[in-house]
């Protein structure tokens, strides 16, 4: 599926190349660069990034959808890690500055969860947040999410361990109703 709309009016789309300076805008502020393997701080590796983009899809391992509104990049959604043995993905998003806020994280991860559940197949969707991150907690639950559990001390930045709060989202669930 080359794009997905929203209810909300907006679009999820594959990554291209031509979106290498909103990614470079996206990736310049200091909190961002742990949305990234590798630093997004050059042209080139915004170029990169979106690159490593299409090699997934192409393996069929993670598929990141652009979430664009009045042809804007806002942020991105993706299901990663897909399993097929066991149905599963591993959802992630962010959204770009001037984005927060909006409800575009939510929609794009609503319309990611439809997609992964219905074309991709899959059964059973995870995300993580650090607990000190209320904001990623509200888009879990707007999206239906389902808090599972603290995994604790699970991510390092630099010198700090954060814990996580884990969320899900099956097919089964009744969110996924109507």
């Amino acid at each position: 599926m080359a794009e997905m709309k929203t209810p909300e009016g907006l679009v999820l789309r594959s990554w291209r190349p031509d979106d290498a300076p909103a990614v470079l805008r996206a990736f310049a502020p200091a909190g961002m660069s742990r949305q990234s393997a590798r630093p997004v701080t050059t042209p080139a590796e915004a170029l990169e990034w979106v690159a490593d983009r299409e090699r997934e899809r192409a393996a069929g391992t993670g598929y990141a959808w652009a979430v664009v509104g009045e042809g804007e990049v806002l942020g991105c959604v993706t299901v990663g890690a897909v399993n097929r043995v066991h149905d599963t993905g591993w959802v992630s998003y962010w959204t770009a500055g001037p984005a927060r806020g909006r409800g575009v994280a939510g929609a794009g991860v609503r319309a990611l969860a439809r997609w992964a559940f219905g074309d991709l197949g899959l059964f059973r969707l995870e995300l993580g947040h650090r607990t000190n991150n209320p904001a990623s907690c509200r888009v879990a639950g707007r999206a239906g999410f389902a808090v599972e559990g603290i995994e604790r001390g699970k991510l390092r930045y630099g010198e700090e361990r954060f814990d996580v709060e884990r969320h899900a989202r099956l097919a089964s669930d009744s969110v996924n109703e109507g």
